[in-house]
């Protein structure tokens, strides 16, 4: 089997289609989780705090000298990205947890009650057994 055959097998695979889409889509959602952290929650806890921009807020180590930049920890930045994480991973769970809830439910489901033709051939099955 030649190699360009072989990764066409693999790039077809449904696992291989179903994981991209999923990047993907993680990606975008990221992207809309960092919004939401950036643009919607962090500008009411900022007022709330008495008007603090959390992108702001920075411990300098060496201030700017000349052409060198200033040397900074930004711990403000650090907490956004912990809320994204956070908002993320709930985000997550909770996708778990429903699909585990319809997994459950199909598995309580009682399976269906086979065709007529089937249960009178049982029946007589039965009954032959029974003689």
């Amino acid at each position: 089997m030649g190699m360009l055959q072989e990764f066409r097998e693999f790039a077809v695979k449904g696992n291989a289609v179903d994981m991209a889409v999923g990047i993907i889509t993680g990606a975008a959602f990221g992207k809309i989780v960092s919004s939401i952290v950036d643009d919607v929650v962090m500008p009411p806890i900022g007022l709330i705090l008495g008007g603090v921009n959390f992108s702001d807020l920075k411990l300098v180590l060496k201030d700017a000298v000349g052409d060198v930049p200033a040397v900074t920890l930004n711990w403000g930045e650090f907490i956004q990205t912990c809320l994204d994480f956070v908002i993320v991973a709930f985000a997550v769970f909770m996708l778990v947890k429903a699909i585990n809830a319809l997994k459950r439910q199909e598995e309580a489901a009682p399976p269906p009650a086979p065709p007529a033709d089937v249960a009178l051939l049982t029946e007589i099955r039965d009954l032959l057994k029974h003689r």
